[in-house]
């Protein structure tokens, strides 16, 4: 963990994992978007989901993270069940969710927007130091601190919409394509963020269309395909034909 002392892992004694996903699946209606998908997350650590579009990784974020309830399966942070949780709950918990979207409260200045993400007991306590190491992270954010969030650029408000998440002092981030309609400088800065939060202590579920930045960035990767995981392993070791045929259904 770096000097921050912002916050630290508390992964699962039993299996040494801060997330467990097992066999969940959530459908919309008669569509059945996630199906019987296990994932696991070592703590602290990069692990990236890849798939594209309809591929299921959203649905399956917003289960984690309690915004839909999966019709089967479990999740487990830090040991804990926490499957269909309410979403404050699970905040509460350590756990957040970072959405695609940069979404912000355009009305409400940078800084506020910020302090919205500090409402919970465990946050409450450190806002001043979290505070500072979101300014540390993004300078522009703390230069800028007073501005209506409405009037700041794209790539911005994604660093509010991070450094938000950051206040309530997770211990684990689930960023859902955070670099989708981002400039390509953007996307390389808002990366080099993200290890520098996971290198805090803080462990990453990155879920990205982006396949060669995300397994540049991840220790582990799976890769998800209508609705399941087809392919899995340590990131580095994944080959290109495999992560071809896996990403396409080929």
């Amino acid at each position: 963990m770096s000097s921050t002392n912002v916050t630290t892992s508390d992964v699962d004694a039993s299996g040494g994992s801060i997330l467990r996903v097992e066999n969940v699946s959530a459908h919309y209606g008669d569509f059945r978007a996630v199906q019987n998908v296990s994932i696991d997350v070592p703590g602290p650590e990069i692990v990236s989901i890849i798939g594209s579009n309809g591929a299921g990784k959203s649905t399956l974020m917003d289960c984690i993270a309690g915004l839909h309830q999966p019709v089967s399966g479990k999740v487990y942070f830090k040991g804990e069940d926490i499957t269909g949780m309410e979403p404050h709950h699970i905040v509460a918990r350590g756990l957040t969710l970072v959405p695609q979207g940069s979404h912000c409260f355009v009305r409400m200045s940078v800084e506020e927007n910020l302090i919205m993400g500090s409402y919970t007991k465990r946050a409450r306590k450190k806002s001043k130091n979290l505070l500072e190491f979101v300014y540390t992270l993004f300078p522009d954010l703390k230069e800028k601190r007073r501005f209506l969030s409405g009037s700041m650029s794209g790539g911005q408000r994604q660093m509010i919409a991070i450094g938000r998440a950051l206040m309530s002092d997770p211990e684990l981030i689930l960023f859902d394509e955070i670099s989708l309609g981002l400039a390509p400088t953007i996307i390389k800065d808002i990366y080099a963020r993200i290890r520098e939060i996971n290198q805090s202590g803080m462990s990453i579920v990155l879920v990205e269309q982006d396949v060669k930045r995300s397994l540049k960035t991840s220790a582990h990767c799976y890769i998800m395909l209508k609705g399941t995981v087809v392919l899995s392993g340590r990131s580095n070791a994944l080959t290109d034909e495999e992560i071809k045929k896996a990403y396409f259904g080929i």
